[in-house]
């Protein structure tokens, strides 16, 4: 029987997107960067195809410098190389994505821990594609003798290195301009070195970080550390640019008066305090305001008004318990009312068992204290010492 020839016209004007790619490496990334991409894996079957990064910006109605910080984003994902001439970039090499991914998904086998590519999931601690592996390989073979490895997070600040490097961008300059105006002094190296992770290791554009920054001050926090868990917590609910963060800020807000309404409190403004209350409460602790009411509700019944205080320290103890779901809630108070109930060993006890006298008791009636009552008092000394 004769050979069959089979032909395939359905190639012609098509791109070929592996499946690696949809799967691993464009669910976490940007959209933007994502369609550059895609341009790219266009061009290179185009004939007389020869993009620069001003032709580029054209097509996406971008700067050079986003284009720039797009190819870089995929050059630390493994998928691309830049070769560059006297700082100008001269050339484009597309890597093996199928390669790419078996020799980097995965850290060495003896070290006991495997690396998710292409960025972090959103339980997660976000980091670049390669010190993320790197890091994470190295923490475990070095702390897993002390029992530390499971705990450690990797770093959420650019090396000294790369600040060195980050000198000359102008946008790295604007962005460190702009947040020491805000923040009323001049920023540390090792402040400079968190702050520019989100731009140069995150991606955030120039814009966003600095919108970060405002967003944090104008609630009356000024460390970098309130200014980094913010900006982590973006990242992880994919927040990338600065629509997305003031169209999480309007529905902030709305959240801000779902919950003055379940403490009753109406016809004002929240003051930065309990904006930052809240903003713990919805971002860092991850509560639904449907949570938060439940919270509410038990501190007006407890202390007879709208304390903020006795509502954190409420929802404080069920983020440290777990508490995720209303169900959870649920369960811990079963599980509060079975550790108070007493034991057959208590039951069983004689109520009457008289006490070996001593010289202290023979005529002492012991005083009996409504403990409730003490701590009702004690809550409203304290909500009164604070007006």
């Amino acid at each position: 029987m004769g050979s069959i020839t089979i032909q395939d016209h359905r190639l012609a004007g098509a791109t070929l997107l592996p499946d690696t790619f949809v799967d691993y490496y464009m669910p976490r990334a940007n959209g933007e960067f994502v369609k550059i991409f895609l341009y790219l894996l266009r061009s290179v079957h185009a004939p007389n195809a020869y993009p620069t990064l001003s032709s580029l910006a054209d097509v996406f109605s971008c700067t050079e410098k986003d284009v720039l910080r797009s190819l870089r984003y995929w050059e630390k994902a493994g998928l691309l190389k830049l070769n560059f001439k006297e700082k100008e970039l001269e050339e484009i090499v597309l890597l093996p994505i199928s390669e790419t991914l078996s020799a980097t998904r995965r850290v060495p086998e003896e070290d006991g821990s495997d690396v998710e590519l292409p960025l972090p999931s959103a339980a997660e601690l976000p980091g670049s594609i390669g010190s993320a592996a790197k890091q994470d390989a190295e923490t475990s073979s070095g702390q897993n003798s002390a029992g530390k490895g499971a705990d450690a997070r990797p770093s959420t600040q650019i090396s000294s290195a790369r600040l060195r490097e980050l000198k000359g961008d102008e946008d790295a300059k604007t962005i460190a301009m702009v947040a020491e105006a805000y923040l009323g002094r001049t920023l540390s190296t090792t402040d400079l070195r968190h702050l520019l992770y989100f731009y140069d290791e995150l991606h955030f554009p120039e814009n966003l970080v600095e919108y970060l920054v405002e967003y944090c001050v104008s609630r009356g926090k000024r460390s970098m550390h309130y200014i980094e868990t913010v900006g982590l917590a973006w990242y992880r609910e994919g927040i990338l640019t600065l629509k997305d963060a003031k169209a999480r800020e309007k529905l902030g807000k709305k959240n801000y008066y779902t919950i003055f309404r379940a403490f009753g409190i109406r016809n004002r403004d929240p003051i930065p305090d309990e904006i930052a209350a809240m903003d713990r409460w919805l971002n860092e602790y991850g509560f639904s305001t449907d949570i938060i009411g439940e919270a509410a509700s038990r501190t007006i019944r407890k202390t007879g008004q709208p304390s903020f205080p006795y509502a954190d320290s409420i929802l404080t103890a069920w983020n440290n318990a777990g508490v995720k779901t209303p169900e959870d809630i649920t369960a811990l108070d079963q599980q509060h009312r079975e550790s108070r109930k007493p034991s057959e060993a208590d039951k069983k006890k004689p109520s009457g068992t008289p006490k070996s006298p001593n010289r202290f008791n023979n005529n002492f009636q012991p005083r009996t204290y409504d403990y409730d009552k003490l701590e009702q008092e004690l809550l409203n000394s304290q909500e009164s010492g604070k007006h």
